[in-house]
């Protein structure tokens, strides 16, 4: 490149470059002027608005195409300049960028030396101006007709040459609010050791880059584990409720619905391919032309396989697969045992046909009936019209993958009408999906980003954890959580008096908390009410205040309490402890020494720590994801849930991408820490309430069979 033409690198004056980019009279001076000026530093004047000037006023002459490479020259030069004396940041109003363009759209021309320093100069970041604010006459201006044209002339070279840019629209004051925040982003990430490339990467997703410093801290320095003070139990942290007691608290829910909002949120995103691991696993491992499935089941100790083959035609899709089966071989009946069962996995797994592993959970077939086969959601719907109904009225929320809603939607259309008959309830059903901007950052077992083929950051979904955004989008006084494989055949009825039991305990609790919280408004307490809400939060919220409130003035306790009694509220159904993997209520010791109940999982459990192990090993109860929640406070106004996330409660999972191993990040988890400073109760709750279905074979248990 011509000496003159040079620029002089950021990396030898380690300050951020940004240029302001577009056409004439975007506002691209003044912004540089105010960003100047916000952060006491240099900014780099067009230098061609001088020079023409001065041509104008001496001889009447407009720019030509000889202008251009004096116009580069002078611009280089100026740059350079500033760039010794800037502070941190330097602001261009142009650069070689802009006379390229110009220099293209009006002579049709671009010299050789003007083109190829434009291209090499380098910015870490292009404010690209729109043309949404008005168009200002003067000398050296052209017309205001064809800004449009001009602009996506300037917004196309950004794209050709492949430069770093963001588009900045709004008046003067908005364009400098929205720059200074991506100018602080920019900042950081640089700290970090992102390039532009991935700072534009990561703003494309909405991340906040301080979410993403967040993220590396955590693999950095891991995430401190859950301190278990012990296991909670029966009569320690679990209440026990008799069968009349819940069919009392079902009819107290039942009597005062009638002017809440109901809604029933199940999590459903998820494909089924754990469900199939073990076939899977079988399909590529089974030597098909040289060993039976027997031989196989023997030398591979394969018991799930055989469970599988010996229950078949009791699953809900046999006949479907067996008929499809028959179709494509003629001579299917004379075939061996062994490659019949061989091709009806196949052909159930195979994405030519069924495809069930990559279908989720929620569409495929559960149970049979006598009249139809019933999917997950079938039973969702008949289950939220028992009980998660009022006025003949009820709303059930799926959270989906945007390319599964479809498959949703058409199994509810074919059955909803006859539900609603059937119950003469009425059903709203509405879907979400996992929001983008919760993903996470994936890195290399040395914490660094880990890149795909392409140098590109890769991204994970940030586990169920993300869905206390969904849930906090719901318009909802009351919300029942469950499952999509928590279903159950028949016995709906029976399900329904444990949910509305449920229920029943919410609504008695948030009638209580909210009676308080309203007294606590008022002008004049009397001490006697301080201690009754005391004592309320101990038997009925297991919550014991620290022995420094009591010396406190009444004006604090005031405080303190509406602090603690203000905060959504969540009842959870706990089930006795058969051994199935996941989380369970403990009592747990923050930071600040506080003790509250959790939901903890086994990952967030020192098991190095031989005291935490035996807690763990202790725990009686386990929890089958069966909450009735209260999202609103008691001026019926939502709460923001998203304050209520205890984001040092994440986990930390190894993964294999393309036979890489990796490292990544899931949130806290929805009914973990996403919901660990929300007021808890732990109810038991009898076994026929969890039936999930975590491999096929489950679908052979007494709770899925008719």
């Amino acid at each position: 490149m011509e000496e003159n033409l040079r620029q002089l690198s950021n990396g030898v004056t380690k300050i951020i470059k940004i240029a302001l980019f577009g056409p004439e009279s975007t506002g691209k001076t003044t912004l540089a002027r105010q960003l100047a000026e916000y952060y006491k530093t240099q900014w780099v004047p067009e230098f061609a608005r001088d020079y023409l000037q001065e041509k104008w006023d001496s001889s009447q002459q407009i720019c030509t195409v000889d202008d251009m490479l004096p116009i580069a020259y002078g611009q280089t030069k100026l740059e350079n300049e500033r760039t010794l004396t800037a502070n941190k940041y330097l602001f261009c109003d142009t650069n070689l960028m802009v006379t390229k363009v110009f220099s293209e759209v009006y002579y049709n021309y671009c010299d050789p030396l003007l083109h190829e320093a434009a291209c090499e100069h380098e910015y870490d970041l292009f404010f690209l101006t729109d043309i949404d604010v008005p168009w200002e006459r003067d000398d050296l201006r052209d017309k205001a007709e064809g800004r449009e044209s001009v602009f996506a002339v300037f917004k196309q070279s950004l794209i050709d040459n492949n430069k770093p840019f963001i588009t900045l629209s709004g008046d003067k004051d908005l364009r400098l609010k929205k720059a200074v925040a991506i100018i602080e982003d920019l900042t950081l990430a640089r700290e970090l050791g992102f390039s532009s490339a991935d700072f534009l990467h990561i703003q494309e997703y909405g991340i906040p880059i301080a979410t993403i410093q967040k993220q590396l801290d955590f693999f950095k320095n891991g995430i401190p584990k859950a301190d278990l003070v012990s296991p909670a139990k029966l009569s320690n942290g679990i209440l026990k409720l008799s069968e009349k007691d819940f069919q009392e608290k079902a009819s107290f829910f039942d009597a005062n619905k009638s002017e809440l909002k109901l809604n029933k949120f199940v999590p459903a995103s998820g494909a089924a391919s754990r469900m199939f691991k073990f076939l899977t696993e079988f399909l590529n491992e089974f030597d098909v032309e040289n060993e039976s499935i027997n031989a196989y089941i023997n030398r591979k100790k394969a018991s799930k396989l055989s469970i599988f083959i010996v229950g078949m035609e009791k699953f809900p899709f046999f006949e479907a697969i067996d008929k499809q089966l028959k179709a494509e071989f003629a001579d299917f009946d004379t075939l061996d045992r062994s490659f019949k069962n061989y091709y009806f996995i196949k052909l159930m797994l195979s994405s030519d046909y069924f495809d069930f592993a990559n279908q989720p959970k929620g569409i495929l077939p559960f149970h049979k009936y006598k009249t139809h086969i019933a999917t997950p959601v079938e039973e969702h719907l008949r289950e939220c019209a028992q009980y998660s109904s009022a006025n003949n009225g009820s709303d059930l929320h799926f959270t989906v993958s945007e390319s599964h809603q479809k498959h949703f939607e058409d199994i509810v259309d074919s059955v909803k009408s006859k539900i609603e008959n059937e119950s003469a309830v009425a059903i709203n059903v509405s879907y979400s999906y996992q929001n983008k901007t919760t993903d996470t950052l994936a890195v290399t077992m040395k914490n660094k980003p880990f890149r795909d083929e392409n140098g590109q950051l890769v991204f994970r979904p940030g586990g169920h954890g993300a869905l206390i955004e969904n849930l906090n989008n719901l318009d909802a006084d009351i919300v029942f959580i469950k499952n999509i494989d928590n279903v159950i055949q028949n016995n709906v009825e029976k399900i329904s008096l444990y949910k509305k039991g449920l229920a029943g305990i919410l609504m008695a609790i948030q009638q209580q908390v909210f009676s308080y919280l309203n007294t606590l408004d008022a002008v004049s307490i009397e001490p006697e009410l301080i201690d009754e809400i005391i004592l309320f939060l101990k038997e009925k919220l297991n919550i014991t205040m620290k022995d420094d409130f009591y010396s406190k003035n009444l004006e604090t306790k005031i405080i303190e309490l509406q602090t603690i009694l203000n905060r959504p509220i969540r009842v959870c159904g706990i089930v006795k402890n058969e051994g199935e993997p996941g989380g369970g209520p403990f009592w747990v010791r923050d930071n600040q020494g506080a003790v509250s109940l959790q939901i903890v999982e086994s990952s967030q459990v020192d098991l190095v720590n031989d005291n935490q192990k035996e807690i763990l090993n202790a725990a009686t109860h386990f929890n089958p994801v069966d909450l009735v929640c209260g999202i609103k406070n008691y001026k019926k106004e939502k709460f923001d849930l998203t304050q209520f996330v205890d984001y040092n409660s994440g986990f930390i999972v190894e993964k294999n991408v393309a036979g890489k191993s990796i490292k990544g990040y899931e949130l806290p988890g929805l009914w973990n820490g996403a919901m660990a400073n929300w007021l808890t109760v732990f109810v038991q709750v009898p076994l026929i309430t969890f039936n999930p279905v975590k491999t096929v074979n489950d679908l052979l248990k007494p709770a899925h069979q008719s």
